[in-house]
């Protein structure tokens, strides 16, 4: 066995969770290495619906333009439901919300800058390695198995094996992240149990290639729902020529692994559930799926800690399983990244699971009812865009810095009704300059924490000194000011607002304290930091 290999953060897994942890945390400057037992990135479209807050993320990472290229244009972003793919009597809807590239608006408001879109998994996940071994070279590792891990004092011993030939190797990080699907190495390893029900529904994924442009050109939509007598749908990978057949099955029967194999019945499987007998179709490949609905017992146990499918397995019906475990990531790697670098202590990490624990618990329950929806259900674009945390890591109390946080209330609102921000939400879009081109409020957020303050003068003086009071303590934070009309931010005309790297409302203040020391104070309990000596 090799000598050890030392990172700060080991993540085991580099699906569009692992890798979307790997970009944010060496936009935090967190040294890390990734590591996943596939030989590459997923040679099947699997999950496909790219939410309005996960093109937040991308967009504040920088790779927002290329995930959008490799996506279905905002004109396919419908969903049909007829009994094949020529019923003239079909039905054709959309999101909540107008499809991505439209505006983002609804009711004639705008609520994000980066409305959702459909591309493929394994179209995103090579838009996201390549962006990802750009900013860090030679830390993504693919054909390399997590074999097992144990703690130490410091950090986290693990034993890794190159799948190619065999040869094992010893890496010692400070803390380990399992990113690694619904069968979960890491969680296993930390003895975390899984809770909810199995087996709620089984598919046969067919891969094939077919000439079905034309024969949608009318009804060109992203997913393909087929009403009584069909079975299944399709998914569109191009809606073109590239496709994707979910065949229901039953995992008893004995002659599915043959039909696995079998491509001329798969082919004419195909041809029936498409209402078109003399169709050209020829098959890629095939895989089976289990339709769960699951949840961590845990999210953290010492310095393992899981996201994505290892922590929650959401039903496909809704889209919101890759989105939540984006969110997972995007919560979780500046909180990596303040306590590796120093100024928080390890208590904070207590806060990724108050955060998201409870709003994965939301989407799964969400989800299983649209699962049971005989009439069908709206795909959410802007659901996850409403989440409100309640944990140590918001300060809740006005002026003074009291309250541990909001209270009260699911964390996500399924209305799309809740857009008045407040402690614990995401920061509210709005544009900064006439046209829609112009930067957001959004783009004032990160790497570090923002303070946000519409006050000039002697009010913009006194926040001033908060900031710099903070800086000079180690916990720095950027003062940002707002032009005028940002008020519909809901922050006071000498007010300020405090975001976390995340995007999400740390602290709220009508006006500047007095004493210069209390956004410090501030910083230093949300970061759960130690006091100073």
């Amino acid at each position: 066995m090799r000598s050890a290999e030392t990172t700060s953060v080991l993540v085991v897994g580099a699906g569009p969770v692992g890798l979307t942890l790997s970009l944010l945390l060496s936009g935090y400057g967190v040294e890390h290495l990734v590591v996943e037992a596939r030989e590459g990135t997923s040679a099947h479209p699997k999950a496909r619906g790219v939410s309005a807050r996960s093109m937040e993320v991308f967009r504040r990472l920088g790779v927002e333009a290329d995930v959008r290229r490799a996506g279905l244009p905002a004109s396919h972003v419908f969903f049909y439901r007829g009994r094949d793919l020529v019923d003239p009597d079909f039905t054709r809807t959309g999101v909540t919300g107008p499809p991505a590239g439209e505006g983002g608006a609804q009711g004639g408001v705008e609520r994000t800058p980066s409305p959702g879109l459909i591309c493929s998994q394994d179209a995103l996940e090579a838009v996201l390695l390549r962006h990802g071994r750009e900013r860090a070279p030679g830390r993504v590792r693919f054909a390399t198995r997590l074999l097992s891990f144990t703690e130490e004092a410091d950090g986290v011993r693990a034993v890794l094996e190159d799948r190619a030939g065999g040869a094992r190797r010893t890496v010692r990080a400070g803390l380990l992240v399992g990113c690694d699907g619904a069968a979960s190495t890491v969680r296993a390893g930390a003895g975390i149990a899984m809770e909810g029900p199995t087996g709620l529904g089984h598919f046969l994924s067919i891969r094939f290639e077919a000439p079905l442009g034309a024969v949608v050109a009318d009804r060109a939509s992203a997913s393909y729902f087929l009403t009584a007598p069909g079975r299944g749908g399709f998914l569109a990978v191009d809606n073109d020529r590239h496709w994707i057949y979910q065949h229901p099955c039953d995992p008893r029967d004995g002659d599915l692994a043959r039909l696995r194999d079998d491509h001329r019945e798969l082919a004419r499987l195909v041809r029936e559930a498409a209402g078109l007998p003399g169709l050209e179709v020829t098959v890629r490949d095939t895989m089976t799926w289990r339709m769960d609905a699951r949840l961590a017992a845990s999210y953290r146990r010492s310095r393992v800690l899981l996201a994505g499918d290892a922590a929650h397995v959401v039903p496909p019906t809704g889209g919101h399983g890759m989105n939540t475990g984006i969110g997972d990531a995007d919560n979780l790697a500046w909180k990596l990244a303040a306590v590796v670098h120093g100024p928080a202590g390890e208590r904070l990490l207590d806060t990724y699971q108050d955060e998201r624990r409870p709003l994965a618990r939301q989407v799964i329950d969400l989800s299983l009812a649209n699962s049971r929806a005989r009439a069908g259900y709206r795909i959410d674009d802007e659901l996850l865009l409403t989440a409100r945390y309640r944990s140590a890591a918001v300060v809740d109390g006005g002026d003074d810095g009291g309250g541990g946080g909001h209270q009260g209330g699911a964390p996500l609102d399924p209305a799309c009704g809740r857009w008045d921000g407040g402690p614990g939400a995401r920061l509210p879009h709005l544009r900064l300059g006439p046209g829609a081109g112009a930067a957001s409020t959004l783009d004032l957020v990160g790497p570090g924490f923002a303070l946000l303050t519409p006050a000039g003068g002697d009010v913009g003086a006194a926040w001033r000194r908060q900031a710099d009071t903070a800086s000079a303590a180690g916990l720095p934070v950027a003062l940002r000011p707002l032009p005028a009309g940002a008020g519909a931010l809901g922050v006071a005309a000498g007010g300020a607002l405090l975001v976390r790297p995340d995007g999400h409302l740390a602290w709220q203040a009508p006006r500047p304290p007095a004493d210069d020391t209390h956004l410090l104070a501030v910083l230093r309990r949300i970061l759960a930091a130690p006091a100073p000596r």
